[in-house]
């Protein structure tokens, strides 16, 4: 029973990954080079599989050291491991995937500040054992990979009548420019939250819209002040009596 348990531990890191908490389209994570690269398919696989080796690693290995990295040191610590394993995973692409290593650009460097790393590095590698660790990184790599491949498919199929290269779409037909600039990469991304609202798979804004002040922090405030500022009711008055 609890090697039943242990196991569904790891596959709900993946399912987290994948669905509950995608890194692009529920936290809203790694923006940036989604709204970027992913103007077509192939960029988006490549600019996934890349953060996935990274994320796997540098959980890994934070989580292998989290009892030897000092508090003080720890955030610098991380960049310095998730440099060392970008610098690999940017000379590795540049030597077998020369195409996607020019599409992809300055992306590939940027990946040592990529939210999606470091959140997951913090969050769940500095505080679990290296193996859930690896599943998480898993998880998140395969959900941004995902986000990515799907927002360039569209966007290629919309934009350029093509799909992973090959024509799809007949001559005839016009594409639609806007998709491959970088308001159709905004226009995709919306579509998707739009579906997942849909079906009941909230992103992370909606949750803190939900079930905090409806968005509107300054009535929240405001509410607090005047609760505060109220007299104190007979039964909290006897309360206080009583303490």
């Amino acid at each position: 029973m609890s090697e039943k348990k242990s196991m569904n531990k790891y596959i709900e890191r993946i399912y987290n990954g994948l669905i509950k908490e995608n890194p692009t389209l529920v936290l809203m994570l790694g923006m940036c080079p989604t709204l970027a690269v992913s103007v077509r398919a192939v960029n988006g696989i490549g600019m996934g599989l890349s953060t996935t080796a990274v994320l796997i690693l540098s959980n890994l290995i934070i989580s292998l050291l989290r009892k030897v990295i000092p508090d003080q040191v720890r955030l610098p610590s991380y960049i310095v491991i998730v440099a060392s394993l970008v610098t690999v995973t940017e000379l590795l692409m540049e030597a077998y995937v020369p195409s996607v290593y020019s599409a992809l650009g300055i992306y590939i460097p940027l990946i040592v500040v990529n939210c999606i790393i470091l959140g997951r590095a913090e969050a769940y590698a500095n505080k679990n054992t290296p193996l859930l660790s690896v599943m998480d990184g898993l998880g998140m790599g395969i959900g941004f990979t995902a986000a990515l491949t799907l927002a360039g498919l569209i966007r290629e199929i919309l934009g350029s009548g093509t799909a992973f290269g090959m024509q799809v779409l007949p001559k005839s037909v016009e594409p639609i420019g806007i998709f491959v600039q970088p308001p159709g990469a905004f226009l995709v991304i919306a579509l998707f939250i739009i579906i997942m609202n849909a079906i009941g798979i909230k992103t992370r804004q909606r949750k803190l819209v939900e079930s905090g002040c409806d968005g509107n922090c300054a009535l929240c405030v405001t509410e607090c002040e005047k609760r505060d500022a109220e007299p104190a009711t007979e039964t909290e008055q006897k309360g206080g009596e009583q303490a």
